[in-house]
């Protein structure tokens, strides 16, 4: 008798789609209470994930009010890029007013190893030093690493002031070299302009990186390392022979750190950073 009773009160309820010239049944489904509540909560959870797909994965994302687009984000970076120019130009004079107070008052003029300790402990506080560390290691450890390609063969070269460099790239050089806060050089050109080698070496390294886009860095006779930065396209591979003026990149605009077709060109001697304008005829 108590089953009987249960049975009873289990409604089940029929959904009918029916023809309204025929009156004839088409489909008919039938629910129970909860399998009807099952159904309907599937249903807008499936609608739900649906709608947060299409707005995640898709371009609609950019119509959403305050969410920024393409161009807002390019002027972040290029805003960022602005601001860390000016911070690095205040820096600058306000070192130089530092050490032309000490002049005018008599005092000796600050030494540029404790001009570069100042900066580091005023400007570089919030930096993760330990990161900046590791890469320069890593740098100078290519720089060194004159064996790998067996270029030196352990005699002795012309010095850096005896050597002919060809220019990297035609262009115009839109930031200079400076020691302690750009010690490397940027110029602009056409995009799609040729990109070459200053000297006869070898490529120890074509790739990518996040920040440079495609980089390509040549060891040079005499201690030389040449790095060409943000091309479009790499012409040469790791292991390759080039010669003074030869081909080895096209200019272009990869990697975070850029907002135009430019080559950044750093020169290193003997594991140093130095100055390409004394050397190359831009």
């Amino acid at each position: 008798m108590a089953r009987a009773k249960n049975r009873e009160r289990v409604k089940i309820f029929r959904i009918s789609l029916i023809d309204d010239a025929s009156h004839r049944e088409i489909k008919a489904l039938r629910l129970t209470r909860n399998t009807f509540l099952i159904t309907v909560i599937t249903a807008v959870v499936v609608l739900l994930v649906a709608f947060w797909a299409l707005i995640a994965f898709t371009p609609l994302r950019t119509s959403i009010p305050g969410y920024p687009d393409a161009h807002a984000r390019r002027m972040a970076v290029q805003n960022a890029l602005r601001i860390d120019s000016l911070e690095s130009i205040v820096s600058r004079w306000e070192l130089y007013a530092e050490n032309l107070s000490r002049v005018v008052s008599g005092e000796d003029p600050v030494r540029i190893d404790s001009l570069v300790l100042g900066l580091s402990q005023a400007s570089l506080a919030e930096v993760d030093r330990l990161a900046l560390a590791r890469r320069d290691s890593l740098l100078r450890q290519t720089v060194r690493e004159e064996e790998q390609f067996d270029l030196s063969g352990g005699r002795r070269d012309l010095s850096i002031e005896g050597m002919h460099f060809f220019p990297p790239l035609k262009g115009v050089i839109s930031q200079g070299y400076d020691s302690v806060l750009h010690p490397y050089i940027d110029i602009t050109a056409p995009a799609n302009s040729v990109v070459m080698s200053v000297l006869d070496g070898t490529v120890i390294f074509a790739g990518w990186n996040d920040e440079a886009g495609y980089t390509i860095q040549i060891q040079h006779a005499g201690g030389l390392v040449s790095i060409y930065k943000h091309n479009q396209k790499l012409l040469k591979k790791t292991g390759d022979k080039v010669s003074a003026g030869s081909s080895i990149a096209i200019v272009g605009n990869t990697g975070t750190l850029t907002t135009g077709d430019h080559l950044h060109f750093e020169l290193w001697y003997q594991g140093e950073a130095v100055d390409p304008t004394k050397y190359i005829t831009f």
